[in-house]
């Protein structure tokens, strides 16, 4: 792989992960903490949303961006020609 590539498919990776790491912020942080009192004003599946975003939603949302952060690195991957197969 030559510099010029490794260089763009670093930036792409680092893109991504910044990405994904503000999703996660915004979800964790945001939607758990910030937002709580808002989000208590709907009820869902019998609970405060608030409440079941910080100990229920947010955990999907982790597994999820752990979906696809792995899809779109092996996207990468192929494109960089650096994967695995």
């Amino acid at each position: 792989m030559k510099d010029a590539q490794r260089q763009a498919y670093w930036k792409a990776n680092i893109k991504l992960v910044t990405i994904l790491l503000a999703i996660w912020f915004v979800v964790s942080y945001g939607f758990g903490i910030l937002l709580k009192e808002q989000l208590d004003a709907i009820q869902f599946f019998g609970f405060k949303l608030g409440f079941w975003w910080a100990q229920q939603g947010s955990i999907y949302v982790f597994l999820i961006l752990i979906a696809v952060y792995a899809t779109m690195m092996n996207k990468l991957d192929r494109e960089y020609d650096v994967h695995e197969d």
